[in-house]
């Protein structure tokens, strides 16, 4: 597929930080590869990724220049060589083994301290250096570690041809580094990246390192939660100074923001106002996994039935007497988000329970996400429904299975306390079906006029806006009206509309002076 773009006579040397894509299905996983998709068809853009990971260090590249002293390029075979281990050092998850983690915890230590005394020295800092990984030859490997998840299979080619750097030392360590550095200096002086020859580094989520001079530094910012809500997170004190720290120091660096929505440019703006002439909205892409079509009712059994959420289900027996085989044409709620507790489930569930009482016992309710921090709670208002039949808990949903749980949803709810975004209610649209949504300023944002609001914090509101869509004289009318202007709504994220946007955004930036 490809995306109408800008004429432009000179591309910008961008990088963009791919770690996000090794991880997840949805939300900053999901934008990074489609983000670096569209990068890939621009005219004005010359992408390159950056492979970092948040814990394990990684085996070097080649080397980014050729050294002065050597005459000729090193041999194909060590440069393989490299390349190969530095796929191990990619795809290897830690032993668990007890001296290992002794040593990796020790050697993580030594780093941090040494990135520290390094920034605290003052003068020209060591640069943290970036080498290179060429994809040929390996090109399965960067397609199922990176792209897969989201990209559909056409899009092989491009994104797999793009050439990599590497950043050996891990994300958390960097963070260390800068955090260590307040003891010395009152404020965290984060490590520098030799980003030289890049014109831009654009990094997700506020990035805990610097760049050289002629680079510019744009953090894609999804939203200001750890600040504003630090309760909703694990490991909070780490989380909270972690993402405030590191977003001080972009800030005080001149780094730039691309916020996906402009209720997080706005929260923003509340904490550093100077951003103001810094930032802009650039709202996320949708996949163009999801469209509109109409695949047999019955395939959302064989899905359910398919993608059990296994730690969810775990231990829950069900009825004999219910069988998805039997539910081709059931009807239910959908919601589609991590389980934890900011995307509000419960509030879901009590209603939910409520409909089932006074309105269809034949209800169902499908949650599709991966546990998340704070779910047991959740976990247990869940099971008794599971345990009748009427809940279904799954995860690792692909998008060409996720599209047709949309399209044959009754409604696909979206009920979170707070958002930077929030990929469901759009993929919805672009599918065909209806949403309703927390009444959230991100939410009337993104969706308009095309979804229904209730109140986030009124399980009573949920059922009462539920009923209007489902049970309602009007409601056939009503579903019909939001279906089409869904279509409409959700086509404002797609690729061909938001990549011309980042294209005068990168472009406008890339020729002021450093």
């Amino acid at each position: 597929m490809s995306y109408s773009v800008l004429p432009s006579t000179q591309k910008l040397r961008t990088l963009l930080e791919m770690r996000p894509a090794l991880d997840g299905f949805a939300g900053i996983p999901q934008e990074t590869r489609l983000l670096f998709r569209a990068f890939c068809d621009s005219q004005s853009i010359d992408i390159t990724g950056l492979l970092q990971t948040s814990l394990r260090f990684l085996i070097a590249g080649t080397p980014r220049e050729l050294n002065s002293r050597e005459t000729t390029r090193e041999p194909d075979s060590k440069r393989y060589d490299r390349y190969s281990r530095l796929i191990v050092s990619l795809d290897t998850k830690p032993s668990g083994k007890l001296f290992d983690e002794i040593r990796l915890y020790l050697k993580r230590r030594r780093v941090a301290y040494r990135l520290m005394l390094s920034a605290v020295l003052g003068g020209n800092r060591k640069l943290v250096r970036l080498t290179k990984f060429e994809p040929r030859h390996f090109e399965e490997y960067v397609w199922h570690a990176l792209f897969e998840k989201t990209l559909p299979p056409e899009d092989f080619e491009p994104v797999t041809s793009r050439d990599h750097l590497v950043c050996q030392v891990p994300w958390n360590i960097l963070q260390s580094a800068g955090l260590l550095t307040r003891k010395w200096r009152g404020r965290p002086v984060y490590p520098t990246l030799d980003t030289s020859g890049i014109d831009i580094f654009v990094a997700q989520t506020p990035y805990p390192g610097r760049v050289t001079k002629n680079t510019k530094l744009v953090i894609r910012y999804h939203d200001a939660l750890p600040i504003f809500m630090p309760h909703a997170f694990a490991n909070k004190a780490r989380h909270q100074a972690t993402h405030f720290q590191a977003l001080a120091d972009n800030v005080a660096s001149g780094a730039y923001f691309a916020c996906v929505s402009e209720t997080t440019r706005q929260a923003l703006m509340t904490v550093f106002p100077e951003t103001e002439a810094r930032s802009v909205t650039i709202h996320n892409m949708v996949s163009h996994h999801y469209f509109c079509e109409n695949p047999p009712p019955a395939r959302v059994a064989q899905i359910v039935r398919a993608r059990r959420n296994a730690i969810v289900h775990d231990g829950v027996s069900t009825p004999q007497d219910v069988d998805t085989t039997d539910d081709a044409g059931m009807k239910y709620l959908l919601v589609v988000s991590t389980i934890e507790p900011r995307k509000n489930h419960s509030l879901l569930i009590s209603a939910f329970a409520a409909l089932r009482t006074e309105y269809d016992s034949t209800l169902k309710l499908v949650i599709v996400g991966s546990n998340g921090w704070g779910a047991d709670q959740i976990v247990r208002d869940m099971r008794p429904w599971i345990q009748q039949g009427a809940l279904f808990a799954l995860d690792r949903v692909p998008a060409s299975e996720l599209r047709v749980l949309y399209r044959h949803a009754a409604v696909t709810v979206c009920p979170s306390l707070a958002e930077g975004f929030d990929f469901s209610g759009i993929e919805s649209m672009r599918s065909g079906g209806a949403v309703v949504a927390s009444d959230i300023a991100v939410h009337r944002e993104i969706y308009g006029d095309a979804a229904e609001y209730f109140d986030s914090h009124s399980d009573t509101n949920l059922k009462a806006c539920l009923l209007q869509v489902l049970s309602d004289e009007n409601a056939s009318a009503r579903r019909k009206m939001m279906i089409e202007r869904g279509a409409a709504v959700s086509a404002r994220y797609l690729p061909e509309a938001i990549l011309p946007k980042w294209e005068a955004f990168l472009t406008q930036i890339g020729r002021q002076d450093t």
